[in-house]
């Protein structure tokens, strides 16, 4: 069983701060697959939908789970894609060694190469996101398109104004308004299994390790950006407190060619309180690349 005063603990913070991705399963959506992948350093936890993945799910604040409408909507689309537990979440291993996005930067660009010689469309939520710039930066020739979903990781603001909302040293009023653009999206770990609980405690475990310091960003990625070269959607909650929509379009704007869409009635977490939308646009955006092909 797990620990009761966890799980308190974990209720007073479902109020105002980190949340499950994962939501109840819709009826119709098809069913995704659950397996390990070795690439590299790291035994990667791994949820997918389809043939070979074309398309990469880069995971935000905590890891998705089997039930994720977002990526039941997804694979309802059509897209064959695989979601990775970033190590130290969910159920990929952490190596001992690794300590700083850099890390999850080099371990995800393996598992892209596993995945085939081919380019592949990346899409990257919240704290995903920044793994996805950091790799589009690195190696924008491995990708043939790029979605960012109220991504983390660069600076816009001076070193006095704050870019990213602190989710673990703002009060939990604050915290919980700036999530949420519905508070009764926010999850009841009264009513999750141990199983579950023990994957959010660990979700947040591994993002202080990760985001702690400097805060949620790469002091020096902002000034990279220009060397992303591929088809590029920024999209974001028109509610998000945690990283605001005027710093979303500041990241769009430092992309080249990338275009800047709102999602309505979403906060910090489209895939959660809009996940149908969310899919919609994202499908759209990644089918444009196939269309062509076959054209």
């Amino acid at each position: 069983m797990v620990d009761e005063e966890l799980r308190r603990d974990l209720d007073r913070l479902s109020r105002h701060d980190l949340v499950v991705t994962g939501t109840p399963h819709r009826a119709g959506h098809p069913e995704l697959n659950r397996g390990v992948r070795r690439a590299g350093l790291v035994d990667f936890e791994l949820l997918s939908a389809g043939g070979r993945p074309r398309v990469l799910v880069l995971h935000g604040l905590q890891s998705f789970n089997a039930d994720s409408v977002f990526l039941g909507a997804l694979a309802e689309r059509g897209l064959a894609f695989a979601a990775p537990a970033l190590p130290g979440f969910g159920g990929t291993p952490r190596p001992e060694q690794f300590d700083g996005v850099e890390d999850l930067v080099m371990s995800c660009l393996d598992l892209i190469d596993d995945l085939g010689p081919e380019p592949i469309a990346l899409v990257g939520l919240s704290f995903g996101g920044w793994i996805a710039a950091e790799i589009a930066v690195r190696c924008p020739h491995r990708l043939e398109r790029l979605v960012l979903v109220d991504a983390l990781g660069i600076r816009v603001n001076s070193r006095e104004t704050p870019d990213i909302l602190h989710l673990f040293n703002e009060p939990a009023p604050v915290v919980a308004h700036a999530t949420w653009a519905a508070p009764a999206h926010a999850p009841d770990f009264a009513a999750m299994p141990d199983e579950a609980v023990v994957t959010y405690a660990r979700n947040r475990e591994a993002l202080c390790r990760y985001g702690w310091r400097p805060y949620m960003h790469n002091p020096r990625l902002k000034r990279w950006l220009h060397r992303i070269s591929v088809p590029t959607l920024v999209l974001w909650g028109d509610q998000d407190g945690i990283v605001s929509p005027d710093y979303g379009r500041a990241y769009a704007d430092a992309i080249p060619g990338a275009r800047f869409e709102l999602v309505g009635n979403a906060g910090h977490h489209p895939e959660i309180e809009q996940p149908q939308l969310l899919a919609a646009a994202i499908a759209a955006f990644l089918t444009q690349a196939q269309r062509r092909e076959v054209a």
